[in-house]
């Protein structure tokens, strides 16, 4: 597994949880912080999959 998939879940999870911390405090900047954070996370994660797919195709 390609680290990119690992960290970008860590980032989906982190912007996940302050994304919610923004919304129960009101605090917009936080909320977009977080929802941003977690957007951030799913593109890593993508690019992660992409470069295990690769690999898989290139040991074939």
């Amino acid at each position: 597994m390609d680290k990119n998939r690992v960290e970008g879940a860590a980032h989906q999870a982190k912007g996940a949880v302050k994304e919610a911390v923004g919304k129960v405090t009101g605090d917009k900047k936080t909320q977009a912080e977080g929802a941003a954070e977690k957007a951030a996370g799913k593109v890593q994660n993508a690019v992660g999959g992409a470069k295990d797919t690769a690999k898989e195709w290139a040991n074939r």
